[in-house]
This record gives structure tokens, sequence and C-alpha cells, in this order.
């Protein structure tokens, strides 16, 4: 994990640079197409050229389960980590359809299902059954949230290798909206009056179940006392394996230049935390869709980074990276397809005037 920390490079400002002026001189008025010229652009930079190629995508989902569940913090039972996981293999899941109709592979790896499970495509990089019910102790051993980590960088390694040119991430861990508020209170440094701004009701608590949830990860906060200024030492107190292993994918993607896209809340939590541990992270990643959770927005706050959709969702799964790949592509057809003031015979004097 280390290596891949510190070899992290910036992003290519000249290729940003060019790109912009390319986008500048496409028959079109000056800034027209938004923030799609935006997101070309960054993809030039992230790839170091101006033939951008996102035509292999992929969404790497990690499931896993959370001792948490114990304390009755979620509406469903703890047995659809496991179902759902199969699920997903299955082509039968929000993500799996939604990929499909977009030409997306799902890449699924257990790194924590409480059961033992098995699909030919599922890959098994089982820490443990579970991780432990962080209200009575840590949630795991520091070694366990490093080796999280590192599964990720190793599916990502595996990725590139397969000729993936972006990715998406999600996940599947039933009680995951509970360790994600937890792990974004205490990389804020929340006070415990403020520590409801980021608790929601996840998959549909109750008025009590919810109360019930808000004052376990107070607690939990309170007995443990994670470190703000330690990632690894937030994710063993108050994490879960799937956020550990999401975190390793977006540094996995950082170190080796490939762009990636980030899902919902439980994502953006995940990006946040890779991002404190290297702030070059931040210039890979996308979000795709404002999550309805509650602290998404106080997460979005901190990494400042625009959601490119809003349709009210909070389903998870990763189900909103094909819909934002969707959009990735228009803005690369754009770039590269669209005719430059030459090429269209439009005389470009009266752009002049407008600079």
């Amino acid at each position: 994990m280390e290596n891949y920390l510190k070899n992290i490079e910036k992003v290519n400002i000249k290729y940003y640079e060019k790109a912009k002026d390319h986008i500048d001189f496409l028959a079109k008025p000056l800034g027209s197409l938004g923030e799609l010229e935006e997101i070309s652009a960054k993809l030039c930079s992230i790839y170091n050229t101006l033939d951008v190629n996102v035509d292999k995508k992929a969404i790497i989902v990690l499931a896993s389960d959370n001792g948490i569940f114990e304390e009755g913090v979620a509406s469903t039972p703890q047995e659809v980590t496991a179902i759902q996981t199969i699920n997903i293999l299955e082509g039968k899941t929000g993500v799996a359809v939604i990929a499909k109709q977009f030409n997306v592979d799902v890449i699924v790896c257990d790194v924590g299902i409480k059961c033992d499970i098995s699909h030919p495509n599922l890959i098994n990089k089982k820490i443990r059954k579970s991780t432990n019910n962080f209200a009575k102790k840590e949630a795991m051993t520091r070694q366990e949230a490093i080796q999280a980590i590192n599964v990720g960088i190793e599916l990502v390694n595996k990725a590139k290798k397969d000729g993936y040119k972006i990715i998406g991430t999600g996940e599947m861990g039933i009680g995951n909206t509970t360790t994600s508020s937890a792990i974004l209170a205490s990389l804020l440094g929340l006070s415990l009056d403020e520590i409801e701004n980021v608790v929601g009701v996840g998959a549909g608590l109750t008025k009590d179940a919810y109360n019930k949830k808000v004052n376990l990860i107070k607690n939990a906060i309170e007995k443990h006392k994670p470190n703000k200024n330690d990632v690894i030492d937030i994710i063993q107190k108050v994490g879960g394996f799937d956020i550990g292993a999401m975190i390793g994918v977006y540094i996995g993607c950082a170190y080796n230049k490939i762009p990636v896209v980030v899902d919902g809340f439980i994502a953006i939590v995940s990006a946040l935390c890779a991002i404190k541990l290297n702030e070059n992270i931040k210039d890979y990643i996308f979000l795709s869709h404002k999550s309805m959770e509650k602290g998404y927005i106080l997460a979005q706050k901190e990494i400042e980074l625009p959601s490119y959709l809003d349709l009210k969702m909070r389903l998870g799964e990763g189900s909103g990276c094909p819909l934002m790949f969707s959009i990735i592509d228009a803005s690369v057809a754009m770039f590269k397809n669209m005719a430059t003031f030459d090429e269209a015979k439009i005389d470009t004097k009266y752009l002049e005037s407008l600079k």
C-alpha cells in the first residue's frame, strides 16, 4: 500500500490545457457544452494524450458483512448481502441490469461476507467472515484494514492487465451506511452533537431504529476515539472490509492512471478516505450521482468535485457508475468527432470579441 501511495503522480496539466484549446476551437459557442468539456479535458490529463479511449469499462463491486448489524441498524436481513452478491453475478440486480444496458462489465469480489458462497465469476479475497460489532470492539485489526486496501489495489492491477480503461466502484454489504457514517464523522472530526448530520436512514429505517443508529455511532466514536488524521485507524475502529477495499481501488486507479467513477454515499466516503491518504487521487476521480443519504453533501463539499447526476438514487451497488460512463462516452465523442471551426468552414474572427 505505502509504495503505491508514494508513487501516485499528478495528472498532466499540459494535456488538460491542450485539450481545452482543442475544445474551444470546436464549432460551437465557447463553453456551450459545459461539464462535457471539462470531463474530456480531465480525461486527457489522466491519460497523457489527446487520443482518449474509454471503450472497455468495469465496475468493481466489493461485498462484505458488518458486525454492527447485530445492533439492529438495518431494515434488511443480513443474509441479503450474500444473496444479492450472487444476484449481481447472475445479472439480476440494479447495477447488473444498468451495466448490461451500457456494455459495462461487473467484477464482484468477496472481501468479508459472513458465509461461504461460490460462483464461477466471484473473486474470493475474503479477509474473514464479517467485521466485528464496533459497538463492542474495534471493527478489525490494523493489519486487516491494510489487507483490505491491498485487495482493492490488486483488483485494479488485474483490471489494467485485462485492458480496462475506466473503473467504477460499487459495494454490497448490509449495514454499510452505518460504517460509512461513522467513518465520515471521524474523518471530519465532528462533535457528538454534529454526528446526526452524516447519518441517514439507509435502506429505510423507522424513526426509533434511526435514533438508535445515531446513538450507536456516537457511542462507538466516544469508545474507540478514532484518530481523524489516520485513515487506517478510522477504518480499523469503525469501518468495513468493503470500504477498505474500495479505498484500495481508488489508490490503484490513481497509481495506474485509470479514471475512476464514484457511485453514492459509501463510495464517496471511501473516496474521501483515499484522498486523505494522497491528495493527488482526487484528480483521477469523477462523481456520478448525488446520493440521497444525508452525509453525501458533506463528503462532496470536502472533496470539492461536482456530481453529474441527481436522480434521487440511493441503491448503491455501483448503480450510478454505468450512467456516468454514458456521459463520459458523450464527452469523448464530442472531443474526438466534432468538427473544428476550420473543418466546418466557419470564420473565427468573431471569437476575438468574445475573449
